[in-house]
């Protein structure tokens, strides 16, 4: 049985990707060269027992695909961030940016991304309502009835891809898409101001999200998350995927750290993943899992799982101000992302402190 939901989690972890892989091809990334980061994936969390994996986000390919005017752009932006990040994870600083910040910060962020899940979630109900609220209607079932996120993931995306399959048009399958040069090509590096400005934004993006996404998917496993340990792992897997014309790939909140045995379900699923991407599979799979069918799973892990515990210890930890400290923190990480809510909530503190409030 515990194998079985091992399986099951990576397989919903595959169809997690599906959407958000979808996007990157819309952007010109190409799919066969980031099979080479989901590997590199699989094997530092297999040497390392890391529970959090990586996988497609939507948030930097966005950034990079739309801050980038060209590929050699875009690509040179994603490597010479995740050089940014892989030095810094080599020191060990972002487990000691953890320990100064302390637990009210960071327990800030990650009820803010519970929120930020949630309000994602919303919007893509919102965008395809009858897919989006068979999702949420049967995660909120299959969730409430096992509480299991490995059951609530499958159970909603299979039925709401089966309900998409009914009631999809005809052109839905026509998203235009540019022409991407698949292969393993190596790609010419660029440095010019935006790309600068482009891979700094990528690092101060990651920065937060791998601590709040890293601590998440730790609490999710019972498990001690080492951030410096998956910031390495996911820096060295971008610079191999952009040095070949492949997409970023980042630390996700993913179904396997609910699994029995995390690490080797998270390991199965980065390795179905490359699969998915060497054999062409993408385009081909994705078609029929449409992006509202992760709603869900989102909504639950962000309202349910994530926010109550975190958001309970933000704002009533110890210390007078702790709770207006990890409110704000909370409120700009959800509106923003996790490093404008870190910053904010240092600068918070900083002023408390400093005014004696």
């Amino acid at each position: 049985m515990d194998i079985w939901k091992d399986i099951l989690a990576a397989l919903s972890g595959v169809l997690n990707a599906l959407p958000q892989g979808l996007l990157a091809l819309t952007f010109g990334f190409a799919s066969i060269p980031t099979a080479l980061a989901f590997m590199v994936g699989a094997f530092g969390n297999a040497a390392t027992s890391n529970v959090a994996v990586i996988s497609y986000q939507a948030e930097t390919i966005t950034l990079a695909g739309t801050m980038g005017k060209n590929m050699r752009e875009r690509l040179s932006m994603i490597f010479f961030g995740a050089a940014i990040l892989l030095i810094i994870g080599l020191f060990g600083i972002l487990e000691t940016v953890i320990d100064w910040i302390g637990p009210i910060i960071t327990t800030g962020m990650m009820a803010g991304v519970g929120i930020m899940l949630s309000k994602v979630a919303w919007d893509m109900a919102k965008s395809d309502r009858i897919v989006g609220i068979t999702s949420v209607l049967s995660a909120f079932v299959v969730y409430f009835a096992t509480k299991d996120l490995v059951y609530t993931i499958t159970a909603s995306v299979i039925l709401s891809s089966i309900v998409y399959a009914f009631t999809k048009k005809e052109e839905d399958n026509l998203a235009k898409r540019p022409a991407v040069k698949e292969g393993f090509h190596l790609q010419k590096l660029i440095v010019n101001p935006m790309v600068i400005r482009g891979a700094l934004a990528m690092v101060c993006l990651n920065i937060g999200a791998n601590i709040a996404f890293g601590k998440i998917n730790g609490e999710i496993s019972n498990t001690d998350v080492n951030v410096d340990t998956l910031t390495i792992i996911s820096s060295l897997a971008d610079m191999v995927s952009s040095l070949f014309g492949g997409a970023p790939v980042e630390i996700v909140i993913s179904a396997t750290a609910s699994a029995p045995h995390a690490v080797w379900s998270g390991v199965l699923m980065m390795v179905l993943m490359a699969i998915v991407l060497i054999t062409g599979l993408l385009p081909k799979i994705g078609k029929y899992v449409p992006s509202s069918s992760i709603a869900g799973f989102l909504f639950v892990l962000g309202a349910i799982v994530t926010l109550p515990g975190n958001a309970a210890m933000a704002l009533t930890g110890e210390g007078a101000g702790n709770g207006i400290v990890g409110g704000v923190t909370m409120v700009v990480t959800a509106i923003t992302d996790p490093f404008l809510g870190m910053l904010s909530g240092i600068i918070v503190q900083f002023l408390m402190t400093l005014f004696g409030f």
